[in-house]
């Protein structure tokens, strides 16, 4: 596992805004959403931001950063002005809005393999992360993952949810836990990174504290960032804390010398340590070494 594939946090930028762009090239977010979709309006502004993000990129503004421009859906009107500007070296993949179904992705694939074809890219360059944003995609979350090998992480988008569901966004956020469960089963089912929703009250880091906890208990690798104040917690709760790696390593050094003394398991805190505690040690400990990798080549 490499620094490249961190995702703890995925913020959003609005591609038109020249000040929020100079300010998430200086960022210590993993993976910039340069968005071209629901911030950058009117439409004409959607051109601008086309033009700063190639701007920005080719003059390896965001090289510390994964690329992950977020383009506008199949009935908008502007996705192929959208792909075929920004298909350009320095932009690792795009974010797919309100996909609703696998036959959404396969659709955006084959428009990438033929313009890496044409472009002369490697066909599969480009990746892709879905937005769940309906019941809907919740309930095909993991069609959606299925349906390309360039799908790296779905995230999901609740307010466009709680809409579509005509539900409430509570305050304790129970509404959202059925659905936050789905989506971060149907990703590790498919080995795709689960990325949690916004946090939309960005002012209020207890809350987003508290939704941290949960979102780590649930399986999620990281969280969709409205504003860089989020980003310590979010780092915070994304990365194996010492306590984690020390535990990992000791899982990991007890079983090794009970497989030597031929036991099938060791035993720690008078906790069996079987292979199932074995592989997510060594999760925590890959986890780790992204981590350090990015630190050091900062």
């Amino acid at each position: 596992m490499d620094s490249t594939k961190l995702m703890r946090s995925l913020m959003f930028v609005p591609g038109h805004n020249e000040r929020l762009l100079k300010s998430a090239a200086k960022s210590d977010a993993d993976v910039l959403l340069l968005d071209i979709e629901d911030s950058v309006q009117p439409i004409s502004n959607k051109q601008i931001a086309r033009n700063k993000i190639i701007e920005y990129v080719k003059k390896g503004a965001f090289i510390n950063h994964r690329v992950f421009p977020r383009i506008n859906d199949r009935e908008s009107g502007n996705l192929l002005r959208d792909i075929y500007q920004l298909t350009i070296s320095g932009v690792h993949g795009f974010m797919y809005p309100k996909a609703k179904k696998g036959d959404d992705i396969y659709f955006i694939d084959k428009l990438l393999e033929t313009i890496e074809y044409e472009k002369g890219f490697e066909i599969g360059t480009f990746k892709l992360i879905p937005l769940i944003e309906t019941a809907a995609a919740v309930l095909n979350a993991q069609d959606i993952c299925k349906a390309s090998s360039r799908v790296v992480a779905i995230a999901f988008g609740c307010e466009d949810f709680v809409s579509d569901l005509e539900g409430i966004h509570d305050k304790e956020h129970e509404s959202l836990f059925t659905p936050r469960a789905m989506i971060a089963m149907a990703a590790r089912a498919s080995n795709v990174i689960p990325i949690d929703t916004v946090h939309i009250d960005v002012h209020n880091l207890d809350d987003l504290e508290v939704n941290l906890k949960v979102a780590k208990k649930l399986g999620f690798e990281g969280m969709l960032i409205l504003n860089p104040k989020e980003l310590e917690l979010a780092h915070k709760y994304f990365s194996p804390s010492v306590d984690e790696v020390n535990d990992a390593n000791e899982m990991l050094e007890l079983y090794e010398k009970a497989q030597k003394e031929g036991k099938g398991v060791a035993l720690k805190n008078n906790r069996f340590i079987g292979p199932p505690m074995v592989i997510m040690a060594k999760k925590v400990l890959a986890k780790n070494k992204m981590i350090l990798n990015k630190n050091k080549n900062e």
